[in-house]
């Protein structure tokens, strides 16, 4: 058994109300978990060493924190909290409305009808599949290692989503200017089968690609558990991070049918976000594995 002593860190709030509060967890101090102690204290909340910012992971022993037994956590209220599958759902359904409804009701945003290219029906099922394969990956297949994040995060996490590629992305693919009458597509390859029917095969590869690792990385994690392992095969042997890599590759596809400025953004933007994540868990896995991690590049086969 170790004896922690919880106490309040920054704001104070009515979950803080009653600390310090001294708890006794029924394990040793080099088995006993942070989330022992969360439970222990039946909240979701950010727990630290005292005097110290950086949070503790829940999987973390008390004897890897530094922690002694009898000495002190610090607390900090988060706020209310939401789930991290249903902040995913709400950042795919946006699109999934955003893009049918100007696809199909162009004179509300456009103030007349568009007769549709053949490129404006390709690039909206791939958008509709590709959003309802991620809510379908979010329900079904992902394991999700932290259980909740704060509920205002939500509205940071699907402005991208519902605003660059949901709005932005969509005002201007199905505009006017991408219509079957318009110079920019009439005769020129955007408008020919062969080259949509190409692009599309890029991306549909990308699509099941992405897929298939989500897959690996579901069956390296138990049910009810937040094990980690060294995930082989099918792109990772070459990077960390595979999934982003085909996400990429298909989002690019995209905008080089398109060559629209709001898909190079909305894409762009998504390489910022994949490569910051990307990095940082490559950086995880390296620190976890140490000399077992095998050497690899981070996103991008033999670039990055």
């Amino acid at each position: 058994m170790v004896q922690v002593t919880i106490s309040a860190s920054g704001r104070k709030s009515s979950l803080a109300s009653d600390l310090p509060v001294v708890l006794d967890i029924p394990a040793g101090l080099d088995s006993a978990t942070v989330e022992d102690v969360k439970a222990a204290f039946a909240a979701k909340q950010k727990l630290t060493l005292k005097d110290e910012k950086k949070s503790l992971a829940d999987d973390t022993t008390l004897q890897n924190a530094g922690f002694v037994d009898g000495g002190e956590l610090q607390i900090k209220d988060l706020g209310p909290q939401i789930s991290w599958r249903t902040v995913f759902i709400v950042e795919y359904v946006g699109p999934l409305i955003i893009h049918p409804l100007m696809y199909h009701f162009p004179k509300v945003f456009y103030g007349g009808s568009v007769q549709h290219s053949l490129l404006q029906h390709y690039v909206y099922a791939m958008v509709m599949l590709h959003f309802f394969k991620r809510e379908f990956e979010t329900v079904f297949v992902h394991r999700f290692s932290h259980g909740t994040m704060p509920f205002a995060y939500i509205f940071r996490n699907s402005a991208h989503y519902h605003l660059l590629g949901g709005l932005g992305l969509a005002y201007a693919v199905y505009s006017p200017t991408y219509s079957s009458s318009s110079p920019y597509i009439r005769g020129t390859i955007r408008d020919d089968p062969k080259f949509l029917w190409a692009c599309t095969a890029i991306w549909l590869f990308c699509e099941l690609s992405n897929l298939k690792t989500h897959v690996i990385l579901r069956n390296l994690r138990p049910v009810g558990t937040k094990k980690r392992a060294i995930p082989y095969g099918y792109g990772f042997n070459l990077v960390s991070t595979p999934n982003y890599f085909f996400e990429i590759v298909g989002w690019i596809v995209v905008c080089l049918m398109t060559g629209s400025y709001a898909s190079w953004v909305f894409t762009a933007t998504g390489i910022y976000f994949m490569g910051t994540w990307a990095m940082k868990k490559h950086r995880n896995y390296k620190k976890e594995f140490g000399k077992e991690y095998p050497r690899r590049k981070i996103m991008i086969p033999f670039i990055f």
